[in-house]
C-alpha cells in the first residue's frame, strides 16, 4: 500500500526545488528526503523529479500529480489541526502568543485572575515571542499584537495603541548630551535589534534616521532593547508602556508617530468561534480600559 506520509516529501521538494531545502522545511536531513522520495517513486513505477545542476525540477507525471499530493497535505494539515483543537477544548487552554514583557505585565495587573474567576474551567497558556507566531500552524490560538496585523485572514479587533519613544539610562544622560532632535540620534550609540528582527518597524526606523549611527548592541528581543538602554551602552527605542515603567531611563524623544500601531487581539476565523476563545475575546474587550495602562502606558 501507498506510505502517504512519502506525499509531503514530494510535495517538499516540489515547493522548494531541492531535498537539503525541502529538510530543512521538514525538520529532516537530506538522506531522509532522498530516501522517502526514491521509496515513493520506487511503489508508483514512475519518476516524479528530475535532478538538474540547479536542483530538482518535476517530470510532466510529477506535474500531474503535484496537485493531487497537495490536497492529501491539506486535508493532513487540517486533520492535525482539528485534533489538537479538539484536545485544547476539552482541556480548556487557550494558548495566548504575545511578546515577552507584555507576560509579567499582564500577570501583575491582575487581568487574567479576574479572568479565571470568571471562566474557572479556562486556562491561559503563554506563548511569548517578540516575532509574529502563525496562528495558521496551530502554535498558538489568540495573537496580542502591535505592529502590522492585517494579513487578510485573521480576525479580530483593536484594544489599544502600541507607541514607541527613546530611551537612555540616567547614567547615560549624566555623561552624554541627550539628542535633541531625531536628527540627532546619529551621533549617539544606539541598541537595536539584530538581523532576524531586521523587518521589526523599529529596526526600520533606525536605518531610515540614523543609517550611519554606531550600532553598539544588537538584541533578540524588546527585553534585550531595555537591558542595554538600563546598562547604559546606548540610546534605545522601546515601547512607552515599558520605557516609562523604568525608573532608571528617561524618555530622550517621542512617542515617535512612525513606530505608532495598534494592538489587536487576534485568531483564526474558526478558532474566534469557538466556546473558549470567545468567552477570553469578550472578556479582554470588557476591560480593554483595564488593558489600555498595560500595553500603552
Amino acid at each position: 500500500m501507498l506510505d502517504w506520509n512519502d506525499l509531503k516529501y514530494f510535495v517538499a521538494v516540489a515547493r522548494h526545488g531541492s531535498t537539503l531545502a525541502a529538510g530543512r522545511a521538514l525538520g529532516v536531513d537530506q538522506s531522509t528526503v532522498q530516501r522517502r522520495l526514491t521509496a515513493l517513486e520506487r511503489h508508483i513505477g514512475r519518476a516524479l523529479v528530475q535532478r538538474h545542476t540547479s536542483g530538482y525540477r518535476l517530470t510532466d507525471f510529477g506535474t500531474e500529480m503535484l496537485q493531487a499530493a497537495q490536497q492529501v497535505e491539506h486535508a493532513a494539515v487540517a486533520f492535525e489541526q482539528a485534533l489538537a483543537e479538539s484536545r485544547r477544548n476539552a482541556a480548556g487552554v487557550i494558548r495566548l502568543t504575545c511578546p515577552e514583557p507584555l507576560v509579567n505585565r499582564l500577570t501583575k495587573s491582575g487581568l487574567l485572575d479576574r479572568f479565571h474567576v470568571q471562566h474557572p474551567a479556562l486556562h491561559v497558556e503563554f506563548v511569548m515571542s517578540d516575532k509574529y507566531i502563525d496562528l495558521r500552524t496551530g502554535e498558538a490560538d489568540v495573537a496580542l499584537r502591535s505592529g502590522d496585523t492585517d494579513d487578510g485572514v485573521l480576525v479580530g479587533r483593536k484594544v489599544g495603541d502600541s507607541l514607541w519613544a527613546v530611551y537612555a539610562s540616567k547614567d547615560y544622560v549624566a555623561r552624554h548630551d541627550m539628542p535633541s532632535s531625531v536628527e540627532e540620534l546619529g551621533g549617539h550609540p544606539l541598541a537595536g535589534f539584530e538581523e532576524s528582527m531586521s523587518a521589526h518597524r523599529a529596526s526600520q526606523w533606525l536605518r531610515d534616521v540614523a543609517p550611519d549611527a554606531a550600532i553598539v548592541a544588537r538584541c533578540g528581543s524588546v527585553l534585550g532593547l531595555l537591558l542595554s538602554a538600563k546598562a547604559g551602552v546606548g540610546i534605545a527605542p522601546l515601547p512607552t508602556a515599558l520605557g516609562d515603567s523604568e525608573p532608571e531611563l528617561v524618555r530622550v524623544l517621542g512617542p515617535v508617530a512612525a513606530l505608532s500601531r495598534d494592538w489587536r487581539l487576534l485568531a483564526m476565523p474558526e478558532i474566534r468561534k469557538t466556546a473558549r476563545v470567545s468567552a477570553f475575546f469578550d472578556f479582554m474587550v470588557s476591560e480593554i480600559e483595564a488593558l489600555k495602562p498595560i500595553i500603552t502606558g
